[in-house]
């Protein structure tokens, strides 16, 4: 028994054809946002690219590209066959690649679906490439002379004042590693030279933070030098006390974010899914309901459309036969070949 049957006449089939149509179109503009939300997204990781470890987290984006692409095509291709049912000598030339273009349609909406899947669990895998990536970012902090690094200081400074943020962690990230270069120290001091000594690696470090992790809208001038030295600053404890340097990590406001970017594409994307979906169920109405003409002489006559020709369960009972057959076809040909070479030698 055929699955969702719906009775047409002339009337109905035109306003669906028209209808369906025109949600066709709407579908290629949803193409068109989907690619332009991949290309954005892949422009604002570029922005930033140099403080994650690696390029999977391009993946997503250039699947967004890629489907934005597809969704453009095919709903184009779609329309087009939705305005060549309203005559039916026109669409009797698309009969013979409906079935494999509404397969074709199903599969794409499976990808679509997986890709705003990809876009919710995204935020998990930038969460490890920006711990790693913003860790070795600060360590080339201070290489402004280095070729291919000298970029970095800026870098690292706009994003801090762009996100309100200090350090990977937080602030203290910025105490464990030599933020000043060489260049700018004075070695015959003796501050320099004991910081330098008390530890075994040989770097100026100091219990300060860059200028950009400052916070404008504290009253107080910024305090980013001797931040746990009570006694270097006036009716200064730093235990107690606001400071006035930002103390929210970066990596947790880079992935808040991402993260909410990503969840507003992922619903997007969800949402043009299931524009695709009704679609496609529309175009199986239409393909349906101008094969069964009660008279294929006359386009004015009834017909019936459904949804899937059989019961759910038949549908899947036949599929399921259908693959069982096929992998028995290719066992045959693969003995028939075994035994062609046994023979030869």
């Amino acid at each position: 028994m055929a699955l969702m049957k719906v009775k047409f006449d002339l009337k109905k089939r035109v306003k669906l054809a028209q209808g369906l149509w025109l949600m066709y179109w709407f579908a290629v503009m949803a193409g068109v946002l989907v690619f332009s939300m991949g290309l954005f997204f892949k422009i604002e990781l570029r922005k930033r690219s140099e403080m994650m470890d690696n390029n999977e987290s391009h993946f997503v984006p250039n699947l967004l590209i890629l489907m934005g692409v597809l969704a453009c095509g095919i709903n184009a291709f779609g329309g087009k066959i939705c305005y060549d049912s309203l005559d039916p000598t026109k669409f009797s030339k698309w009969k013979s690649v409906l079935k494999p273009f509404l397969v074709a349609c199903l599969i794409f909406n499976v990808l679509l679906f997986i890709t705003a899947f990809l876009c919710f669990s995204l935020r998990l895998a930038l969460q490890f490439t920006l711990a790693e990536g913003l860790r070795n970012s600060m360590k080339y902090y201070k290489d402004t002379d280095t070729p291919g690094r000298c970029f970095m200081k800026k870098t690292l400074d706009m994003m801090q004042m762009e996100f309100r943020c200090c350090g990977n962690e937080n602030y203290r990230d910025w105490f464990e590693i030599q933020w000043v270069s060489n260049r700018y120290l004075d070695f015959s001091a003796k501050e320099v030279k004991d910081r330098i000594h008390s530890n075994v690696d040989g770097q100026y470090l100091m219990d300060g933070v860059p200028f950009s992790c400052c916070n404008p809208s504290s009253p107080r001038p910024c305090i980013q030098y001797q931040v746990t030295n009570n006694s270097a600053h006036y009716s200064y404890d730093h235990h107690t006390e606001e400071l006035n340097i930002w103390k929210r990590g970066c990596r947790d406001a880079m992935v808040s974010y991402y993260g909410g970017l990503m969840n507003t594409i992922g619903a997007l994307v969800l949402l043009v899914t299931a524009l695709e979906v009704g679609v496609m169920v529309g175009l199986q109405y239409v393909n349906t309901s101008l094969t069964t003409l009660v008279n294929p002489e006359d386009p004015e006559s009834e017909s019936e459309g459904w949804l899937l020709e059989k019961s759910v369960k038949e549908t899947f009972t036949d599929i399921m036969e259908k693959m069982k057959a096929m992998g028995k076809g290719n066992q045959v040909e693969e003995g028939g070949e075994a035994q062609a070479v046994a023979t030869v030698s």
